[in-house]
Order: structure tokens, then sequence, then C-alpha cells
């Protein structure tokens, strides 16, 4: 199982989160990868949350690396799952340097083998052509470098969560799939954008001769929304008034 990150609601402000949640993770019983998002490890160049040394070191005390590849082979099947910690991308921390020579390295050692990526941020929502989306997506200059990697390593899946909402969809032959959230659905407060809102998880099915994917219920799930507990999701900064 590969989580997308925000396993977490404040992991990047309280440890004991982490702690608590990673404990979550195991007791599901079966062998398991996360990639951090913003709730657990913070953003890049956040005001109150930076993404930073301090951060990731908690994480990695509590999930591992926040960036990984996990190569399948099994029988003819091979397939390379590369997780990436979409935080520190514009964050302008060294780890950020570290993980492009990183990526480009575990990316031309694939060999003839198909490549998947897990990042909690999607690259786009649109077109990767598309201008500054805010919270939402990568920011355009380092989304066109990762985009110039998808294009020559012919990526198979960019897979993503973030946005509390379901979509699958291909772009120049790469599929892209938002896994939908399990915690809460988000109102008024997410612009307009593709997908739908819903809880659940995504099954894959990998091959080589094609990928399966679907959006799958949850059983058991209930649907809560972000705009009813912002406040406790988002908390405010102690030092900030009005």
């Amino acid at each position: 199982m590969i989580h997308t990150g925000d396993v977490t609601v404040d992991g990047a402000g309280v440890e004991a989160d982490l702690s608590y949640s990673a404990h979550l993770m195991d007791e599901l019983g079966t062998r398991w990868r996360a990639v951090p998002g913003n709730h657990d490890v913070g953003d890049a160049r956040h005001a109150h949350q930076p993404v930073n040394a301090e951060r990731l070191t908690m994480w990695r005390r509590h999930f591992g690396p926040d960036r990984w590849i996990e190569d399948v082979a099994e029988g003819a099947l091979r397939w390379r799952l590369v997780g990436l910690d979409a935080l520190l991308i514009g964050s302008g921390e060294p780890e950020e340097a570290a993980q492009a020579r990183w990526l480009e390295q575990v990316m031309a050692e694939a060999g003839e083998r198909r490549i998947a990526w897990f990042l909690h941020r999607p690259l786009f929502l649109e077109d990767p052509g598309e201008g500054d989306t805010g919270y939402w997506s990568l920011k355009p200059q380092p989304r066109g470098a990762l985009m110039a990697l998808v294009r020559w390593h012919r990526v198979a899946l960019v897979a993503s969560g973030h946005l509390h909402k379901a979509w699958d969809f291909t772009f120049e032959s790469t599929r892209y799939i938002w896994s939908p959230a399990s915690s809460f659905l988000v109102g008024a407060a997410q612009p307009e954008m593709p997908g739908e809102k819903r809880l659940g998880a995504v099954v894959y099915e990998l091959d080589n001769a094609a990928l399966t994917a679907r959006i799958a219920e949850v059983p058991g799930l209930t649907q809560h929304w972000l705009d009813d507990v912002i406040e406790e999701v988002y908390p405010r900064p102690a030092n900030v008034s009005g």
C-alpha cells in the first residue's frame, strides 16, 4: 500500500501526530510506503511551517525515507515505483537539489522497467503549460523540469493526492490519477478544478502490457467536510490575531 501524503493532521507541528499515525499504518497489517504531505513536513517556503531539515528528520524517524524506489520484479513483470517528496520542490532547501540529482539517477538506472511516480501534490491541474495554481499544484518552473523527465523516460503513471478529489486522465501517453482522500472533502475553500468529490482509494494492477486502475469505495468511511473543521485542521499561529 502507498499513502500519497497528509497521513497526519499536523505532523509538521506536533511530532506525536507522526508517531500516532505511523502506528495506525502499522496496524493495517500490510506492507506500506508513504510520501509526505504538507500537513506532515510543512510546505515549500511556508511562512509558519516551512519544510526544513528538522521536519524531514521527524518524518524519517517515524515513516522512513521521504523519497524511495520500489522495484517490482515477478516473472516477466518489471516496474520501478518512485516515491517523491513534493514539498521539497521549489523550497530552495539543500535536500531539494539532492532529490533532483537522485531522481535523475534512479530514472536513468530504471532500464527497461516501466515507471510510476507517487507524490503528494499533482504536477498540474489541467495542463502542464498552465500558470501558477497556488496551493494546489507544483509551481510552473520546477514543473517544467519534472515534465521533461516524464516525457524523456515515458513515465507510465503519475499518482498524487492532496486535492481531496478523484480524477483519472491521460496526457501525452502518461496516466495521471488523483487519489481521493479517506478523511474529508473540501467545499467552498477549493476553487473550481477537474475531478470528483468523493472518498476512497485507488486500486492498481500492474503488468507489462497494461496499467489497470480503479477508484474504489472504502467501506466504513464517513463523509466529513473540511469547511466544518478548518480552524482545527489549519490552526492560526499563536502570534496572529484578528
